[in-house]
């Protein structure tokens, strides 16, 4: 018998530890990513897109607050494959560490659900979760470039920026996707494959015509991500947004298209806009959409209800209906 008590206790250490590594690793790894594609803005070098970030508060939200040492490890592995290791490296892992954490627990406080069926799930992840909380990851790191004297003090804001939306994409762009696959759920619904088929197809091929022509076609990605968040929610808009962001991602710093002939400051300034933009459209949008759609099937069924309850007082020798019955039984309990 305490060999049966003992068994959970030490397999839950146990998963602690395995849940902790597998952050540290999808940290490590979406790190190595985002450093693939880099821009050089006042002789700092920082990633558009920042997906840690992502993957930092999306593993809070699944996993719990338990999870925070394997974001400090990662954030850590990253740190020290990029530079040998100094004092600072230590405020900056705290800074990545403390940033996601607080983004966790101002959603929790605000009764964040991961379906991100509600607009205020939206509102919450876009201001809490992302713009309110990276403050703090690149408020760090860039002060410390300066005070470590690798940044110039007149240089502060400009890198700054580029860090405080860089990471804040990586919330706002990743963290959604990866939140989808975990609420996805067997069987998946392949009714509309025909225009999900379609819209795929219209997806590779207008997003990087929109992202890579000389002629500033960026807006054509819109009329996509309208038609992906009203027949597909969540999952066609928060897919459409990370691709198109990548390419977009990858024409500025290739200095391709609408990106071609531009300062590293517009640059930074036109890709930054584009992608926070695009992603406000996607969560948004898909957010307001889904909420609509979920008290219209509220209401009819409660008009469904309404409907079989008024039968049956007009005919009463026909059996009651479900919930009639199941509020009948309740008040004889009651008595």
């Amino acid at each position: 018998m305490a060999a049966v008590v003992a068994t959970p206790e030490l397999r839950r250490p146990v998963v602690v530890a395995l849940q902790t590594l597998a952050v540290a690793a999808c940290y490590y790894a979406a790190g190595r990513l985002g450093l693939l594609r880099q821009l050089v803005v006042e002789g700092a070098v920082f990633t558009p897109i920042w997906p840690p970030t992502g993957v930092a508060v999306a593993s809070l939200l699944i996993f719990g607050i338990r999870c925070w040492p394997g974001i400090a490890l990662g954030a850590l592995l990253v740190v020290l494959s990029l530079t040998s290791f100094e004092p600072s490296a230590i405020g900056i892992v705290a800074g990545n560490t403390v940033a996601p954490v607080c983004a966790y627990l101002m959603l929790r406080k605000a009764g964040f659900r991961m379906k991100l069926d509600r607009l205020r799930d939206g509102v919450a992840l876009v201001f809490l979760g992302a713009l309110a909380s990276m403050l703090i990851s690149a408020t760090v790191g860039v002060g410390l470039l300066v005070l470590t004297g690798k940044l110039a003090a007149d240089g502060f804001w400009t890198v700054w920026l580029g860090w405080w939306v860089g990471d804040a994409m990586g919330v706002l762009i990743v963290a959604p996707v990866l939140l989808m696959l975990y609420m996805a759920r067997r069987p998946l619904n392949l009714s509309r494959w025909k225009e999900a088929t379609a819209m795929t197809l219209v997806a590779c091929v207008l997003v990087p015509l929109a992202t890579h022509s000389p002629i500033s076609l960026l807006f054509l990605v819109y009329p996509l991500l309208i038609w992906a968040a009203l027949r597909f929610p969540h999952t066609g808009s928060v897919l459409c947004a990370l691709f198109a962001s990548v390419m977009a991602t990858i024409a500025a710093t290739d200095g391709a298209g609408p990106f071609a002939r531009l300062s590293e400051v517009e640059v930074m300034m036109k890709l930054q806009a584009f992608n926070g933009s695009m992603a406000l459209t996607a969560l948004l949008l898909s957010a307001v959409i889904t909420e609509q759609r979920n008290t219209r099937r509220s209401v009819e069924l409660a008009c469904q209800e309404l409907v079989e309850v008024l039968e049956h007082l007009g005919n009463p020798s026909a059996t009651p209906p479900p919930a009639a019955d199941d509020g009948r039984r309740r008040q004889h309990g009651a008595k």
